[in-house]
């Protein structure tokens, strides 16, 4: 196997580079709806580091911070890109296809194009990932419009899932 072909044809390199310090506050944040009085749930935060618009669609990477609630996506596949999972703290299910793991910090999951995966933070205690696709999609649409499923009607939902590349089995 050898390196692509170069996509950088100058001579000297430039300044491009792009830092993100860990205390910027996270660029969205999802809050779970409270059933029974007020919540106490602290939602989950989604950090864009590297979005399909600042690397030119080559990959995106998030770091999502999970409150103690459970939460996460059932299982579903992507044919356009591929996901993976690295844990930074605390403890994630992740499914590979054929079983559940409890995942914990170091601990990382590759999903080709088309691979069977879920994920669900139900250890009762906060959990910190982070989530990279490749190649890039706009994802943040993904994570901001999946808080309005619940006022979509069926077929609206079903084309907002297709749009995002997200099939659900």
């Amino acid at each position: 196997m050898s390196y692509p072909p170069p996509r950088y044809h100058g001579q000297d390199g430039e300044i491009s580079a792009a830092y993100r310090p860990a205390s910027a506050p996270p660029d969205f944040v999802s809050r779970p709806v409270a059933t029974d009085g007020p919540s106490v749930a602290q939602g989950t935060a989604y950090h864009y580091l590297s979005t399909t618009v600042s690397t030119g669609g080559e990959y995106g990477l998030y770091r999502v911070d999970m409150g103690p609630e459970s939460a996460g996506p059932s299982t579903h596949f992507h044919k356009a890109m591929s996901e993976s999972f690295f844990i930074l703290s605390g403890t994630m299910r992740l499914f590979d296809g054929r079983r559940w793991i409890d995942a914990t910090s170091g601990d990382y999951l590759y999903v080709p194009v088309g691979g069977l995966h879920a994920f669900r933070n139900e250890s009762g205690e906060p959990a910190s990932m982070l989530m990279l696709f490749a190649p890039g999609a706009p994802r943040e649409d993904y994570f901001e419009g999946v808080t309005e499923l619940g006022g979509l009607s069926q077929e609206e939902r079903e084309e907002f899932f297709r749009r995002h590349d997200s099939f659900f089995v």
